[in-house]
């Protein structure tokens, strides 16, 4: 029976997978061409932030963030989708990739920084190129640039801070391993204390698993993200949301948030429904409430502004604001 990982809402992981028996799985540009497209479609189906990559020959490297909860739905489709493609170009039956993808909980901060520099050396451990800013298969070509490739690349760059920076942690890690710790759920980078929690975030998890799986998703995003979320919406909007005084202002503000659970979160509405600024709400409104949020955004976008005519009057013919 295989063990459950280690991972919750929003945690990090540096995964790993590689062909069977260490064979070339991506053999050709096309064949790399084909994951890349196949990486990128699959992150925004499944809500997945992308932070690196690194595609060799036999093996790939991701640095991701677990952002909606669903990244063993995402890497199922990922492995099985390019497993398909590479029997059609190369026949055969059977496994492609050597075994279930691996994946390492990484720490925040000077963790990530580590293994997302780790990911981007791999064609310098292989003996492949001298720089790595030269290797085309990586995500370091996009950082520090103006792209519309579906990285988040704005996180790595507020890491490293500047590409002189990012270059410099290449440097330094070029001949150097990351020291990983074994566990009996998988491996983790990160101090002591960030072990602790995350296991017993995630046996607290396994444990509402077979309970309460609304209950358990609502309660793993309360991990770190949503009181940030929540406070960069009441600084946007000015308006507490967490206020007992539910006036319009308010009730728009938490229908922003709902429409930010389910689009960016992968929150179902049963899970937003457990949240305790959605308690109040009734499960059945939540659906009206994320139309008519959506519907009014996408108006406000697209509304035309009233126009002037020569002598300083409104157009009759123009539309007038909601």
């Amino acid at each position: 029976m295989r063990r459950a990982r280690i991972t919750f809402i929003n945690a990090y992981h540096h995964v790993m997978n590689r062909g069977l028996n260490g064979c070339d799985i991506f053999f050709d540009s096309k064949s790399k061409l084909f994951f890349l497209n196949l990486l990128y479609n699959r992150i925004i189906k499944y809500k997945i932030k992308l932070f690196a990559f690194c595609i060799m020959n036999n093996h790939y490297h991701l640095i991701i963030q677990n952002s909606s909860g669903k990244m063993a739905e995402f890497m199922k489709q990922l492995n099985g989708e390019y497993g398909q493609y590479y029997r059609l170009r190369k026949g055969g039956r059977g496994y492609v990739f050597q075994n279930r993808y691996k994946s390492t909980l990484i720490q925040h901060d000077k963790y990530m920084k580590m293994c997302i520099v780790y990911t981007l050396l791999n064609p310098i451990r292989k003996g492949i190129i001298d720089n790595p800013f030269q290797y085309k298969w990586s995500s370091i070509q996009f950082y520090y640039t103006k792209n519309s490739v579906p990285i988040d690349s704005d996180f790595v760059e507020q890491l490293f801070k500047t590409k002189q920076q990012m270059t410099y942690w290449l440097d330094h890690w070029k001949h150097r391993n990351i020291t990983v710790k074994r566990t009996r759920f998988g491996d983790v980078v990160a101090d002591d204390d960030f072990f602790k929690e995350a296991i017993m975030k995630f046996n607290r998890r396994i444990e509402l698993d077979n309970t309460d799986a609304a209950r358990m998703r609502s309660d793993d995003l309360l991990f770190k993200p949503i009181d940030a979320l929540i406070e960069n919406l009441e600084k946007k909007y000015k308006v507490k949301i967490k206020s007992t005084n539910h006036s319009t202002d308010v009730k728009k503000l938490i229908g922003v948030l709902l429409v930010e659970l389910k689009d960016n979160a992968g929150l179902t509405y049963r899970e937003i429904n457990s949240l305790p600024i959605f308690k109040q709400y009734k499960y059945n409104s939540l659906g009206q409430i994320y139309k008519r949020t959506k519907y009014n955004v996408k108006n406000v976008k697209h509304r035309p502004r009233r126009m002037e005519d020569g002598r300083g009057r409104r157009d009759s013919n123009s539309r007038p604001p909601a």
